[in-house]
């Protein structure tokens, strides 16, 4: 296995565009494993440690643009306040040392049902920016998954960072076999904007790929009381659970029963609304 380790970006596209087999690794928390348990054995390894640029982030007009090697314990510690969906998230990410070495990007790149990143990306309305020699090209989150751990992502092209608009309130919720260092039995994100009086939904776990909850979405920002702010009805919460449910195709595996997989998305989903309607700013 060749080790490939370019320390500048131009050099890792040219990496990539010679070498179209090779992985990319960052964190190396999903790689590493594959490896070591024989799941994988690629021709080369395409280390992007080195590639300063991939941990920057800041502003894009009015969205943040987060470079794909920032590691989730930055995205807690230097993002919190403004994308409070996806540091929650991040929060649920295995261990310490996980979280200090994981980043979004190689969730990204992944593209696996269960990575926790994705749902509040989905709920955002976040952007995934890959590049190769041939250029760069921004693609809808919602676009970007294509199967069970496949992407839109062609051989020579790699993951530069991720687009989101901050603001408005966002909630995560996950459930799992144990309180950390587990993969999720189901999560759901939620983001509510009341200027533009949107909300936006993200599934995890619960489908070949991560998924919307489109008409449950509609349904909600239809119903919400924006201009009062007044108290949530009951059975606006109950109907967009269901609805939520409704939009999951989940299989029953070692972690849960399908049937188990559609009840918690709905409870998760009416809790994410409770407390994304009472931070509401």
């Amino acid at each position: 296995m060749d080790f490939l380790q370019p320390s500048t970006w131009e050099d890792a596209l040219a990496a990539k565009a010679a070498h179209p087999d090779a992985v990319p690794i960052a964190g190396g928390t999903d790689v590493m494993v594959e490896l070591n348990f024989d799941k994988r054995r690629p021709p080369a390894l395409l280390d992007l440690t080195r590639v300063a640029p991939l941990a920057d982030w800041g502003s894009d007009g009015d969205m943040l643009r987060v470079g794909a090697g920032v590691s989730y314990r930055r995205i807690i510690e230097e993002m919190g306040a403004v994308l409070p969906g996806l540091a929650m998230a991040s929060r649920t990410v295995g261990s310490p040392q996980i979280r200090n070495r994981g980043t979004v990007g190689g969730n990204l790149g992944s593209a696996s049902p269960a990575g926790d990143a994705h749902p509040p990306l989905l709920a955002a309305d976040a952007v995934v920016e890959v590049a190769s020699l041939r250029g760069f090209r921004r693609v809808p989150v919602g676009e970007f998954f294509t199967g069970p751990k496949r992407s839109v992502l062609a051989p020579d092209e790699l993951i530069a960072a991720f687009l989101v608009r901050p603001g408005g309130a966002q909630q995560f919720a996950k459930i799992g076999t144990r309180n950390a260092m587990v993969i999720a039995v189901c999560s759901f994100a939620l983001s509510l904007d009341p200027v533009r009086r949107t909300v936006g939904t993200g599934i995890g776990s619960a489908a070949p790929t991560p998924v919307r909850a489109g008409a449950a979405a509609d349904f909600l920002a239809a119903e919400l009381p924006w201009e009062s702010r007044g108290p949530l009805e009951e059975t606006v919460a109950a109907e967009f659970g269901r609805l939520v449910a409704g939009a999951a195709s989940p299989i029953d595996d070692v972690r849960g029963t399908a049937a188990y997989r559609r009840h918690a998305l709905s409870v998760l989903a009416r809790r994410t609304l409770a407390w994304a309607w009472k931070g509401l700013p």
